[in-house]
């Protein structure tokens, strides 16, 4: 159901975008398609998760600027002086093991960080979109989830700090519109998984490809009935582009995800098949708050955005095991240890 990208790209083209978290697997992503487009664009981050890597390409380019800081922090000069049209708010760790390690910064990320950004989106007048997450749903009780569902979350458990951190994020954005103080956009993202993900970052897709490319047991928490909505990287971006883009009345808070449901279980199958690995599958207990279902309604995305994924999940897989192939390819894989994965979003 997509239409074409000159659509949007007659809103993006000559733009200046502020991309927080831009050094990120899916900020990156982003920066590049935003660059190919025609904006110039500044990326924030503050490399706590994000890779200089992934920039590598993007620094090439005279339209793209970095800028390293933490949006914790009140945000620098060379940033607050400066006019945006649109700022993308992507900056948070969003696996669990990594947005556990730090659960107090996770949190303030997705409050005073978010905080902080609105307030340089009021002051320059620029478009502000937020890219909140399926985890607010919780372990939900509807299925699939709908935007009006408002959530299973256990606001004290270990997945608190960027569960709920994303759920106040939400309602300064609301906010800030509501008092006319800037005009947003909410997206919650659902499992996106391709190329640039990190083989140590604890999300189920890298930890199933890279378990299976170097052929070793892969690690499955829980039965692996669990299910998840696997969404590609270019598909995601292309639906943030379309709700930033979108004119009209606050369409308030809109999924971005692969309505296609798969177990943990056929996902690890198909990365087998694909890889031709040999590897062994053992199972693990499930981690706290876990959530047993993961599926968008998108009929609002269909409506709003004309909108939907367009990349099977295959076909999305080779392209990111060949990806891991060429990381592979440039320095030993160092393994994974159970006590360092978790098979989850």
């Amino acid at each position: 159901m997509s239409v074409g990208k000159g659509t949007v790209l007659m809103k993006t083209k000559d733009k200046t975008i502020l991309v927080a978290g831009g050094a990120g697997f899916l900020g990156s992503h982003l920066c590049e398609r935003l660059v190919a487009e025609g904006a110039r664009v500044v990326c924030l981050d503050n490399f706590l998760t994000g890779d200089r890597g992934n920039l590598v390409k993007l620094q090439r380019s005279s339209r793209f600027e970095l800028v390293e800081a933490d949006i914790v922090e009140p945000l620098p000069a060379r940033l607050t002086k400066r006019k945006f049209d649109e700022i993308y708010n992507l900056a948070c760790a969003a696996s669990p093991p990594l947005y556990q390690a730090d659960p107090e910064h996770t949190l303030m990320t997705s409050v005073l960080g978010t905080h902080h950004l609105l307030k340089l989106a009021h002051a320059c007048g620029a478009r502000f979109l937020l890219t909140s997450t399926s985890e607010v749903y919780g372990d939900p009780d509807v299925h699939p989830q709908v935007e009006t569902y408002r959530g299973n979350v256990n606001c004290t458990g270990p997945r608190a700090c960027y569960d709920e951190g994303k759920r106040a994020a939400e309602t300064l954005c609301f906010d800030y519109d509501r008092l006319g103080r800037g005009l947003v956009r909410v997206a919650r993202i659902f499992n996106t998984y391709g190329p640039r993900l990190s083989s140590e970052d604890g999300r189920v897709v890298s930890n199933v490809v890279s378990q299976a490319l170097a052929s070793e047991d892969i690690t499955v928490f829980g039965d692996g009935s669990q299910t998840r909505s696997f969404c590609y990287v270019a598909d995601t971006v292309d639906g943030l582009i379309r709700l930033m883009a979108h004119d009209g009345p606050q369409p308030g808070p809109v999924n971005i995800g692969n309505p296609v449901e798969r177990t943990i279980r056929e996902l690890v199958d198909v990365v087998l098949t694909l890889t031709g690995s040999s590897s062994e599958v053992v199972f693990r207990p499930l981690p706290i708050d876990d959530p047993r279902r993961r599926k968008p309604d998108i009929g609002k995305a269909e409506r709003l955005l004309e909108w939907s994924p367009q990349t099977t999940l295959e076909q999305g897989l080779r392209a990111t095991i060949a990806w891991f192939e060429t990381e592979a390819a440039k320095k030993p894989f160092a393994g994974t240890k159970d006590d360092d994965i978790r098979l989850t979003a």
